[in-house]
């Protein structure tokens, strides 16, 4: 009698390992001769809260990137920013932001109460969207047009909270040229189904198939990690339903993960070249455990963060957490300061500060001046 995919690939992985699995999946083990649109698509989304930020991790996963490409994607609509995993805003293809978000919006509808909730004043949710609605179908609008529009209609609620419910209990792109490349437009709302009008309808939303894209883009995972990325709850029913069409794995800890039978498990002594990412970047967001890439120590995570507050990007060398980055722009001069951690070997360094120069010839081509800083 055959086995089932579950017991095909019954094995331990421990912690390097499993951080090779994601590298390969995110497409940061070597970079990737293909589109911007289908990286997009293959890491369903990337975080983009920052309009920079899928710049920087498109770049560093790919051979080539033109940053026109991503601009051609948002302004011909075959992709959007929109608010989806976590209910936090993610460059996503056009389809996924018609088949997600339904997926997604008991999400956005927690988040709402839990931030915004009280400050309605009682006012019926319905009503506010239904107006909303109305103003967005006469016209895309900023949050605080939306607030001030809505206020004389519903005087008992705060405005930003009236413009925030429409913002999260609605599903809305944001409209380019945010977004594009050196661009600066404040955020400008619009209804989805009405800005997508014209793409094809998606199929029906499925949460199998959310948890196969995943495991594909993010896994071996957990059933906390899942629900860590997404923010749902209560998937441990749909991985049960998926099982026969999953392999087990165990970490070292004997805790059970799951995944594709076919999904790249590379060793874990497989090169890691160093690799830039911007401030936000689901690699690090996506698990509830993240062992497999931050050090063992979670303090080390929340120190090499917690810089006066900066914006702060993240820098993998040999596949773990070593240190954070930025780029500060001074007129013609562009410097990138990196913080590391003490103990990186001279090898190391040198790849990193080879990566960095690209990096911030990148970021800052009409600098005359560019300089990468390392410091402690």
């Amino acid at each position: 009698m055959p086995r089932s995919s579950a017991e095909k690939c019954d094995l331990v992985m421990d912690r390097r390992a499993l951080g090779r699995a994601l590298l390969a999946r995110q497409m940061l083990l070597q970079r990737h001769d293909t589109s911007p649109a289908r990286v997009v698509a293959h890491l369903v989304g990337m975080q983009a809260q920052v309009p920079a930020n899928p710049f920087v991790a498109l770049w560093s996963r790919l051979v080539h990137l033109a940053p026109a490409e991503v601009d051609r994607l948002l302004l011909q609509r075959r992709a959007v920013r929109t608010s989806l995993m976590r209910a936090t805003v993610h460059l996503v293809d056009a389809r996924d932001a018609l088949v997600l978000r339904p997926l997604l919006q008991a999400v956005h509808e927690r988040t709402f109460t839990g931030a915004f909730g009280k400050k309605l004043g009682g006012v019926d949710r319905a009503a506010v969207l239904a107006a909303g609605r109305s103003l967005l179908l006469a016209a895309p609008r900023t949050t605080a047009e939306l607030a001030e529009l809505l206020h004389p209609q519903f005087p008992a609620a705060e405005p930003d909270a009236l413009a925030q419910a429409v913002r999260y209990l609605l599903p809305l792109v944001q409209l380019p040229p945010r977004g594009c490349w050196r661009a600066s437009k404040q955020a400008t709302w619009a209804l989805t189904d009405d800005f997508l009008a014209a793409s094809a309808p998606p199929a029906e939303p499925s949460l199998d198939e959310l948890v196969l894209r995943y495991l594909a883009a993010f896994g071996p995972a957990s059933v906390a990690d899942l629900q860590t990325w997404c923010g749902l709850t209560r998937l441990r029913e749909v991985v049960t339903r998926l099982r026969p069409q999953l392999c087990l794995v165990h970490d070292e800890q004997g805790r059970p993960l799951f995944d594709l039978p076919s999904a790249p498990r590379p060793p874990g002594d497989t090169p890691a070249p160093p690799r830039f990412l911007p401030e936000y970047d689901n690699l690090l967001l996506s698990h509830a455990d993240r062992s497999r890439v931050v050090p063992q120590d979670p303090r080390i995570f929340n120190k090499l963060f917690a810089d006066k507050g900066l914006a702060l990007g993240a820098l993998l060398v040999d596949g773990e957490l070593r240190g954070t980055w930025k780029i500060a722009r001074n007129k013609a001069r562009a410097d990138l300061t990196i913080w590391t951690l003490p103990g990186m070997r001279a090898a190391d360094r040198q790849a990193v500060g080879v990566e960095a120069e690209r990096l911030l010839a990148f970021v800052e081509p009409d600098a005359d001046d560019r300089d990468v800083r390392f410091a402690a």
